[in-house]
């Protein structure tokens, strides 16, 4: 039944967009659809959900198994590595009827073969980018998905707890990050949200870089990003904590974002619009002085994927509304001395909003 469901709101957005068949390849959409994830690789894998029919899946031969365990299996139109793929493409589309209708695909997520493979089966269909209406199908969380939520933000935070515990001074950035994923996996995370950031001293200015080899030394800021996957949903914390000592100045970057994290934070509420949390936060580095150090948005929505709609930026004025999860990560950046970002995920309820994320904001020297 809830897969049920989750295709009729899917299907409700498609004929708000005007769109008479979806093409999805596995991915996000296609997993929230269907309970199943599935590798993407050379040899394609599209579902066609039409509004008149069945859904109906190419996929290659040895797929099948394993797509025969979604919750609600489609109808599979399969080829072989001898036969290859275009005969299935127009076979699945004849049989939803879709050869001269309009076709919407996730223009962030299906690779140009894929959208070609489906214009040459279907020539005389409109084939759209759908990816702006698709971002309604997963905005709003479930109560089952807060949950898988709040167990990989449980995980992430002993795992972060533990970590810190075990760094030493000579230690590096990928020696500390290797440590840090696993104490994930030992507490129960399916995998990594997105690449483990890791940084220390200067390198903590680089807002979106992995663990290098640099040695972690007394005095140094040390900034963290990461988070674990539970059932596919993703945790997304950012900590920045100091090594053996802390000097007055970085005691001041630090609460110059501390108080940006709670504007933004407390700004979050429905009714509000996503830019509304941005501008709250982003004011408070400005009136400090520091908003040359401003490097990117306040945050993104989190689900199956690590960044997703709602996306707290200015320009967006995407109402707030109960069930969206996103993250309030204001951070600062001066190009090879220091970065210090704070991040937490936020859940807007009826009435306000939550931080499922609850390690400790204070700033901490380890």
């Amino acid at each position: 039944m809830k897969y049920a469901a989750r295709r009729d709101k899917l299907y409700g957005i498609m004929r708000g967009a005007g769109l008479d068949v979806t093409a999805l390849i596995p991915g996000s959409n296609h997993r929230y659809l269907t309970g199943a994830e599935h590798y993407v690789l050379e040899r394609p894998i599209v579902s066609f959900y039409s509004l008149n029919q069945e859904p109906v899946a190419v996929v290659p031969e040895l797929e099948i198994p394993l797509f025969q365990r979604h919750a609600e299996p489609p109808r599979i139109i399969s080829y072989t590595d001898a036969e290859g793929y275009e005969a299935a493409f127009r076979a699945a589309l004849h049989a939803i009827g879709s050869c001269d209708k309009t076709i919407g695909v996730d223009g962030l997520q299906m690779r140009f073969f894929e959208g070609e493979s489906i214009r040459q089966a279907a020539p005389e269909a409109n084939v759209v980018d759908a990816s702006a209406p698709l971002a309604e199908l997963r905005l709003i969380k479930d109560e089952e998905e807060i949950a898988c939520l709040r167990r990989a933000i449980e995980i992430s935070e002993r795992a972060l707890e533990a970590m810190f515990a075990e760094i030493t001074i000579g230690m590096t950035e990928i020696e500390a990050a290797a440590i840090l994923e696993g104490q994930l996996r030992e507490l129960g995370g399916e995998g990594l949200s997105f690449g483990t950031i890791l940084h220390a001293g200067g390198n903590s200015a680089l807002p979106h870089s992995g663990p290098l080899a640099y040695r972690i030394q007394a005095g140094d800021p040390l900034i963290v990003d990461f988070g674990a996957k539970f059932k596919g949903y993703c945790a997304d914390i950012t900590r920045t904590v100091f090594v053996s000592a802390v000097s007055d100045e970085q005691r001041d970057y630090y609460a110059v974002v501390q108080a940006a994290n709670d504007a933004g934070r407390l700004a979050a509420k429905p009714g509000a619009t996503a830019e509304s949390v941005d501008i709250a936060a982003r004011q408070v580095v400005i009136e400090a002085g520091y908003g040359d150090l401003i490097r990117h948005r306040t945050g993104h929505g989190i689900g199956l994927e690590a960044h997703e709609p709602p996306y707290i930026v200015r320009g967006n004025e995407r109402i707030l509304a109960p069930g969206m999860v996103f993250t309030v990560e204001p951070g600062i950046y001066r190009t090879g001395e220091i970065g210090v970002r704070i991040e937490d995920d936020i859940l807007i309820t009826e009435d306000g909003a939550e931080s499922l994320t609850t390690f400790p904001r204070e700033l901490l020297v380890i």
